[in-house]
């Protein structure tokens, strides 16, 4: 996701479940209305919503934050096309997920063959 040398720049995640806007604005070097905006704009980034509409972001919705500035603010990325950039990269780890899933079935089906077959 993100480089080694831009996460030298920015505090390590702490081992916490959820995080609050403020905690992840400082973690990610973006102000809170950005992150609020970055919401509508990247359908990757939904943080958990509790009472009084607070927003409780996990590891993952940090990680992704973190490669969205990484790509606006670092590399020159549109909104438009980190969009399309993050999109990609779900595409792929989505079909590795699945090829995994798929070797991971095989596996367990010939086992299972194996003792049906004794």
């Amino acid at each position: 996701m993100l480089e080694p040398s831009n996460n030298n720049e920015l505090p390590a995640i702490p081992g916490k479940r959820y995080f609050t806007i403020g905690e992840v604005s400082e973690l990610c070097g973006v102000k809170p209305h950005v992150l609020r905006y970055w919401e509508q704009e990247f359908p990757q980034l939904k943080p958990v919503k509790r009472r009084g509409n607070r927003r409780y972001y996990q590891r993952q919705d940090v990680l992704i934050i973190r490669q969205i500035r990484s790509l606006l603010y670092e590399q020159g990325f549109t909104i438009g096309g980190a969009r399309n950039r993050l999109a990609g990269d779900d595409a792929q780890v989505d079909l590795n997920q699945s090829q995994q899933l798929i070797h991971q079935m095989r596996v367990e089906l010939e086992e299972l063959m194996k003792i049906l077959r004794r």
